[in-house]
């Protein structure tokens, strides 16, 4: 799975890159994160590559957005942590 996210994961409870990555986390996940960096409220024509694979999977450039192992993306932070509580990761057996 990954992590589409701004700049980072850290930060306050508010902050919802880090509300995300910290529910996945919590449930046992280890996404792969991927920096969108840029604004969401510039103009299309001035968004980074990352920032416009996020329109292309959601069509906003808003993030975190989660994108499933299936390809489903998940758009809205309490979402993202609602999917996170509700599908703990299995462990691994060797």
């Amino acid at each position: 799975m990954r992590l589409y996210i701004c700049w980072s994961t850290n930060g306050s409870s508010h902050h919802d890159c880090h509300k995300a990555h910290q529910a996945l986390v919590e449930a046992g996940h280890d996404p792969q994160t991927v920096k969108a960096k840029g604004q969401e409220h510039l103009p299309a024509f001035l968004q980074l590559k990352v920032r416009r694979e996020v329109h292309a999977l959601t069509g906003s450039f808003f993030v975190p957005v989660l994108v499933l192992d299936d390809g489903t993306a998940i758009n809205q932070p309490d979402e993202i942590v609602a999917w996170a509580r509700s599908h703990p990761a299995t462990p691994q057996t060797a």
